[in-house]
């Protein structure tokens, strides 16, 4: 990982560490290492979910692609798996979506798709960190070679909506359905995707202001959308990250149904029907036991790799794996999509729930969820200190020693956030109350280091 790059992209408070003249670095970065790489000037997409400060980036990173020669062609508040379709659609050489994903609203976020789709490679991304961070000149140009801004772009996002649509052959007839946009990117693409069903579907929390994204609202608090969805005897609520990559759901009876439960739904399906390449499925490390236990009953392999959308779908093209993803929601289709994408992954469950005749919750029941407690802890954002954390010998020892207290029933993980300033702590165990315990003892003690 380098100092601007993490695991999903530039990420950083708007005015502090994430500014207008690095996003007009960042521009010029990009857009030069791509002219060096293709001998000729890039287009480049940009997308961007509803925060307040994403229109400024997007002025300053479409000001720094043209000032050393690129086209740029702006798709406006659509969400980043749209980014990553449309950029191969019109044949771009890149795109870029301005978004922090799950992130409060004062988070913005920088991520570069490469021309077939998929998220920089790391080699890249180290030779744009290396321009950014370097004192030499940027290769600006004068006169017809600045770059231009095509204009009258944003209706291409009806082209991705019908890609989407065109995903399942059932109307979805029949289906009652409550959908939480997140106040964000899904509020520019929702309604008019599943409008081209039978389906009766609601919305909430679809009027971005700028400032409530993700806001009590969306894939990251789903108390108010579980509430709503038993309240109204709908079949399925569906939640929605910022930028709509991710997707959790709410079954009839107001359980959640996380990644891995929507992993083995849609895995198992696939499986009957003759299409899960390898038997296998690709999840990670943070995957609940429930999906180990799963797929062992349903013969059905699963590869864990590091937690982070880009290494399940690196494992997934290595094995040409079709399915893949994140307990958090992240679910990769690689049949539709080079990236995860909450929209795609909702309809490919709705297409299952409607072919089933059975409830929600009793197609999410074929995978158990053993009790997890997750704990985040704040860090001061200072260069390294993730790491010297990690190292430290007194948390190594103290893993070890609960690992052994839980024996074989259950697991810890301890890892760093790759896109903010946190330590996570996970802890999988028997009862939600070790789990508690484990995770609070683990907790206290990263936050009484001295680093």
């Amino acid at each position: 990982m380098g100092k601007l790059f993490g695991t999903d992209g530039i990420r950083g408070v708007v005015g502090e560490n994430l500014t207008a003249e690095l996003a007009y670095r960042v521009g010029q970065a990009v857009t030069a290492v791509l002219t060096e790489e293709a001998g000729r000037p890039p287009l480049i997409t940009i997308g961007m979910d509803t925060r307040i400060s994403s229109d400024m980036l997007e002025g300053a990173l479409i000001s720094g692609i043209t000032s050393v020669g690129g086209d740029v062609m702006p798709l406006g508040t659509i969400p980043t798996p749209a980014v990553a379709y449309l950029t191969v659609q019109v044949e771009a050489d890149a795109g870029v979506v301005i978004s922090a994903s799950h992130n409060p609203f004062e988070h913005n976020g920088i991520k570069v798709f490469n021309g077939l789709g998929y998220k920089l490679s790391d080699a890249l991304e180290e030779r744009v960190e290396q321009k950014i961070l370097s004192d030499a000149p940027m290769p600006l140009k004068k006169g017809a070679e600045i770059g231009k801004r095509i204009h009258g772009m944003k209706n291409l996002k009806y082209e991705y909506i019908k890609h989407l649509a065109g995903t399942i052959e059932d109307d979805l007839g029949g289906l009652r359905v409550l959908i939480d946009c997140a106040n964000g990117a899904a509020a520019a693409t929702a309604p008019d995707l599943f409008g081209n069903f039978e389906i009766e579907a609601d919305f909430i929390h679809r009027k971005p202001t700028g400032t409530n994204i993700n806001l009590r609202c969306g894939s990251t608090y789903l108390r108010s959308l579980a509430a709503m969805v038993t309240a109204g005897e709908y079949d399925l609520g569906i939640a929605f990250d910022g930028d709509a990559d991710r997707c959790l759901m709410i079954d009839e009876r107001g359980n959640v149904v996380d990644g891995d439960k929507t992993m083995a739904v849609c895995g198992r399906y696939m499986r009957d029907q003759g299409i899960l390449t390898g038997r296998t499925i690709v999840g990670t490390v943070m995957s609940n036991l429930g999906l180990h236990e799963f797929c062992n009953k349903n013969n059905i392999r699963l590869i864990c790799t590091p937690v982070g959308d880009r290494n399940v779908l690196e494992k997934m093209l290595e094995g040409g794996y079709r399915i893949g993803g994140e307990q958090s929601g992240h679910t990769i289709f690689t049949d539709y999509a080079t990236t995860g994408d909450g929209q795609l992954t909702a309809l490919q469950f709705l297409q299952i729930l409607h072919r089933s005749g059975q409830t929600a919750s009793e197609l999410a029941s074929i995978c158990p969820a053993y009790p997890q407690t997750l704990v985040n802890i704040d860090l001061p954002n200072q260069p390294g200190l993730k790491e010297a954390v990690m190292a430290s010998d007194a948390l190594l020892s103290a893993i070890r020693r609960e690992e052994e207290q839980l024996g074989g029933d259950g697991r810890v993980l301890v890892r760093p956030s790759g896109t903010e300033p946190l330590i996570r702590v996970m802890v999988e165990a028997k009862t939600a109350q070790q789990a508690d315990a484990c995770a609070g003892r683990l907790a206290d003690l990263v936050k009484s280091l001295k680093i």
